[in-house]
């Protein structure tokens, strides 16, 4: 499995659109066996979508995600989590593997 995280000074952004570069989180057996961080294409919508998509993301996890994108990710069958706070990506990937990962309302209204 392969979790994408945007990031923003180490740590996860709270918007995902408005992200420095993405954590690339690799997990196998439970375990976060690599991670690499990736620049983004330029931010236009849908964009971010497909490039996640074609790196081999199965799950994103973000602070907040508009609708449009979660829609995109939908229709790719990659999972999405929104909500979370904004930690070191493998913090919020181990919590997520643990089922303790704490999460909030999506912060973007678009």
């Amino acid at each position: 499995m392969r979790i994408a995280i945007p990031t923003a000074n180490g740590k996860s952004c709270m918007h995902f659109g408005h992200s420095e570069k993405f954590a690339l989180v690799d997990v196998q057996d439970n375990q976060i066996v690599s991670t690499k961080f990736a620049e983004p294409p330029m931010h236009q919508p849908g964009v971010l979508p497909r490039w996640l998509n074609d790196e081999g993301v199965n799950l994103v996890i973000t602070g907040g995600m508009g609708r449009r994108a979660i829609n995109l990710f939908d229709q790719a069958g990659v999972k999405v989590v929104v909500g979370a706070p904004s930690l070191e990506p493998e913090e919020l990937v181990r919590q997520y593997l643990a089922g303790t990962l704490q999460t909030e309302d999506n912060i973007c209204d678009h």
